[in-house]
């Protein structure tokens, strides 16, 4: 079940909200209601996920009563070894398998394919930043199985993300969430992400999938940029759409999530671009391996140490294949460039062509991310490096360059831009408005604006009409 789908919005959900704010209790509901939302989707899978959350909960709370700090380490490094092993498990066991045969070809190992849990990768990453935060003494232990085991299971971020600390929420799950402050909000955040979603993302995904799928000796520049630019959008309004869902109906049930996207084509360098991006997955890369390995305060060849592991991990966090590895070390690349001499002369440079480096290194990357091989990928760079080949589209492309898809490519290109919330901006200020009320710290940026109800309205209905009348498109991000 996928928050763009009609079972979810229709049947799930009211049924759901329902119970939720009928029960007085509303930690129990919550749970029962994730844990109904994941079996939809993976069935026995649930058993492994309750294992690990009743393996975390007992650990950490040993962690928290043991006042002997080897003991303490001692309990937290198994807790993380054991939800690393699962992962791994799951996730890389094949990847390492097939790599250990081709250097060892007289010990084969078996290559056994692992079907993937949902959410696996940012679950244990959620349990992993719990474990860490209460051996840290960052946040209060839980003592509530229930509210614990509600928190990682909560359907909102299960799936996708964002990646949310306790921290974040801890008093928000022991508090009163029966105010209703924000539903409104909660709403448009879950209109605007179906929006993104479907009349962009999904509207601009078969010319990526052409481009990508076409002979890649064969392919012409034309197409290789045109799908490139596609799969750019695509994939940053599939999961800025989800994650924008998301906080919606963390809003609708009474929590603050933390943002997750903040215009990243629009950033003026990699570094930028990664403040802006997957800003949950970013953080944690920062408080749980970059800063305890020492950051950048131990001289320049330990800091290229650590964002190479930072960053080489990124990459392996998002699947078990070379290709994102290489998209991993590729942009730890430019980062290393810009910390080290680039960065000073990339500021002396006007704001356009800032913007314009980072756009088109952030393009050329996402080659790596959605080519199906590294091979494949250098031969897709190699076609969009012959400027001699721009040709006019081909058959099949001319068909799917229709007026959706330009329409949908155009409003993208646009969207991406932080263009709407200056304009908001500009009107309230022109309408001499009051400030606005209020909102949660995490969200309290210049993408908080209140859009007009028939927008929102005229953006909901279309997008329930192409729901109906289409095949179902999970989210970009429920394969990593």
């Amino acid at each position: 079940m996928v928050f763009s789908s009609v079972i979810f919005i229709f049947y799930f959900l009211p049924f759901f909200l329902l119970g939720y704010y009928v029960s007085g209790w509303r930690a129990g509901a919550l749970l029962a209601g994730s844990a109904a939302f994941y079996v939809w989707g993976e069935g026995a899978y649930v058993f492994l996920l309750l294992g690990l959350i009743g393996l975390n909960y007992t650990g950490s709370r040993w962690v928290d009563a043991t006042v002997d700090r080897r003991r303490r380490v001692a309990i937290l490094a198994s807790l993380v070894v054991v939800d690393f092993a699962v992962l791994g498990f799951f996730k890389y066991s094949e990847f390492l398998a097939h790599n250990l045969n081709r250097l060892l070809p007289n010990a084969p190992l078996p290559e056994v394919h692992q079907a993937l849990p949902l959410g696996i990768s940012f679950f244990t990453f959620q349990l992993v930043s719990y474990a860490i935060d209460v051996h840290r003494g960052s946040v209060k232990v839980e003592r509530d199985l229930t509210r614990f085991a509600a928190y990682i299971l909560m359907f909102p971020h299960l799936i996708a993300g964002p990646i949310v600390r306790y921290a974040d929420i801890r008093d928000e799950m022991h508090g009163d969430r029966r105010k209703t402050a924000h539903i409104g909000l909660g709403v448009q955040y879950f209109i605007v992400g179906l929006c993104q979603k479907v009349l962009i993302a999904n509207t601009v995904a078969p010319l990526a999938d052409h481009a990508f799928a076409a002979d890649l000796l064969g392919l012409d520049a034309t197409t290789a940029w045109l799908g490139v630019w596609a799969y750019t959008l695509q994939i940053y309004f599939d999961f800025c759409g989800y994650s924008n869902m998301a906080i919606g109906l963390a809003f609708l049930l009474g929590f603050t999530f933390p943002k997750n996207f903040d215009y990243p084509y629009a950033a003026q360098s990699i570094t930028d671009f990664w403040r802006r991006w997957h800003m949950s997955l970013s953080s944690w890369f920062r408080d749980y391996v970059y800063i305890p390995l020492g950051g950048n305060r131990g001289g320049q060849l330990q800091t290229v140490r650590n964002l190479l592991i930072v960053f080489f991990l990124t990459g392996l966090w998002h699947g078990a294949a070379w290709r994102f590895i290489v998209w991993g070390l590729y942009h730890g690349g430019f980062l290393m460039l810009e910390r080290f001499g680039f960065g000073r002369a990339l500021q002396a440079a006007p704001r356009p062509l800032r913007r314009l480096y980072a756009v088109l290194v952030v393009m050329v990357g996402w080659v790596f991310f959605r080519a199906d091989s590294l091979p494949d990928a250098l031969h897709y760079l190699a076609a969009m490096a012959q400027p001699g080949r721009f040709l006019a589209p081909d058959a099949a492309l001319s068909i799917l360059l229709n007026a959706q898809s330009v329409a949908a490519l155009a409003a993208g290109t646009l969207l991406a831009a932080p263009l709407l919330p200056a304009l908001m901006e500009r009107l309230r200020a022109r309408r001499a408005e009051p400030p606005r009320p209020d909102l949660p710290g995490r969200l309290e940026t210049r993408s908080v604006y209140a859009l007009p109800i028939p927008l929102l309205a005229a953006g909901f209905v279309i997008s329930i009409a192409i729901l109906v009348g289409s095949t179902l498109n999970p989210f970009l991000y429920f394969r990593f």
